[in-house]
């Protein structure tokens, strides 16, 4: 099969890889389409132990299934592996299992491939009438779903009567954005420093501010999102939230320096960490895309997994306006 692999640092190269052998609990996928994470790009930059090269990348993904008697199904792939006879699996909580592995990390090969082993249990269906880009949304979707709804779960008011800031306008944020408005909120603003990026979120109907001019006003934030995880973005998080407000912190930037420990605590600021998302998290990310609940997805690039080194570099340099690429056959 073709892949694109991680070589090493700044390091991507198009070429054939063996395929891989499913295991008696696995099928094969056949990738139509993967997005590319913020996580992939930190693994490309050599930041993260995690993922040494060589490495096929990639975890958000959508296709068909090639091998087993459920052969050409369309599916999409939660990448998240457990051992589904864990306690966290059978409390619901597969994200948080210590069984867990992912796709893209040893010693699970990603999705920037033609074809991927996983899990049948893994699988979501997909209707005909949904396309596999929209369908390779369904795992970011589904972060930024989990992050939203832990975010509302904590609040001591009705999202629609909230103010909302989101720190970041990757796909990450973008989709917290939409997520929050779906779920009722009609007060929101999204921080970004891109230009491009910020022109973005403008067309899905979000008010803009950039984090060094306009910030909202100190402590009048009902909800944070924070789906960088910067040292500066936490500080940000902590300055704009209101008395007895929320922080939800979903990004993954490395670093611990931010948090102001004192006003969350004289002020009973909630800071709730969140990490993926919950097997119902995802199915119902996926029936929102599938139903257009979260609009025209005219936020994301399509591009061929050929190119997808290329794609790497522009959005290295920030050349990108698209919040998320799906690298396709």
């Amino acid at each position: 099969m073709k892949a694109l692999v991680y070589t090493g640092p700044n390091s991507l190269v198009f070429r054939d890889e063996p395929d891989p052998v499913p295991l008696a609990d696995e099928v094969l996928v056949r990738v139509e389409a993967v997005g590319i994470c913020g996580s992939d790009m930190h693994a490309y930059h050599g930041f993260d132990a995690r993922r040494p090269p060589p490495l096929i990348l990639g975890h958000e993904a959508a296709g068909r299934i090639a091998t087993g008697p459920r052969a050409g199904e369309r599916v999409t792939i939660n990448p998240l592996v457990v051992d589904p006879s864990c306690p966290y699996a059978i409390e619901g909580r597969w994200h948080l299992s210590p069984t867990r592995q992912i796709i893209s990390m040893p010693p699970r090969p990603g999705a920037f491939a033609e074809l991927v082993r996983i899990p049948l249990r893994n699988l979501t269906p997909i209707p005909e009438t949904m396309s596999t880009t929209h369908a390779a949304l369904a795992e970011p979707v589904a972060v930024s779903w989990h992050a939203a709804r832990i975010g509302m779960q904590r609040l001591h008011q009705p999202l629609a009567a909230c103010r909302v800031v989101v720190l970041g306008g990757g796909a990450i944020g973008l989709a917290a954005g939409l997520v929050a408005r779906l779920f009722g909120a009609r007060d929101i603003r999204i921080g970004e420093t891109n230009p491009l990026r910020a022109a973005t979120l403008v067309a899905e109907g979000f008010a803009t501010y950039r984090p060094a001019g306009d910030e909202p006003e100190a402590s009048s934030i009902d909800l944070v999102i924070d789906a960088v995880g910067a040292d500066a973005t936490r500080a940000a998080a902590c300055r704009l939230v209101r008395p007895g407000g929320v922080i939800v912190h979903v990004g993954l930037l490395p670093g611990e320096a931010g948090l102001d420990v004192r006003k969350i605590t004289l002020q009973e600021i909630t800071l709730a960490g969140v990490y993926c998302y919950t097997p119902v998290d995802f199915a119902q990310s996926v029936d929102a895309l599938a139903m257009g609940r979260l609009g025209e997805l005219g936020w994301i690039e399509q591009r061929a997994l050929a190119d997808g080194a290329g794609a790497f570099a522009d959005m290295d340099t920030g050349r990108v306006s698209a919040a998320k690429i799906v690298l396709g056959a």
